[in-house]
């Protein structure tokens, strides 16, 4: 499972808005190889389900996860600051070992 933070879907809704998105796209989170730590995570809008995805949904936003993603992610929360040292989505992952100072890449 993949949790969102109320911050972070907050931010989901008013991306949706702002891009005129439609209510059948989905946030897709998958694991990418590369980035300075190994592994990069991806993040987007997708109105693809496919056989293979599981889906998550939590505080009403749903979460597509390719299989192969959900051995890095699960467990991970979906977090969105705005703070003075960054804004962006952040992925904070029990399962990596490591991360490197973006925060878009870990290995584990």
């Amino acid at each position: 499972m993949i949790i969102v933070s109320d911050k972070a879907k907050e931010r989901i809704l008013e991306l949706r808005q702002e891009e005129g998105r439609s209510e059948n796209e989905n946030i897709r989170v998958s694991v990418k190889g590369g980035g300075c730590s190994g592994l990069m995570y991806d993040l987007g809008f997708d109105a693809n389900i496919v056989e293979t995805d599981h889906v998550f949904e939590d505080k009403g936003v749903k979460i597509l996860v390719d299989r192969k993603s959900l051995l890095y992610l699960a467990g991970t929360t979906l977090e969105f600051t705005d703070g003075l040292n960054g804004k962006g989505f952040q992925f904070i992952n029990p399962n990596a070992s490591r991360t490197c100072g973006c925060g878009e890449s870990f290995s584990v």
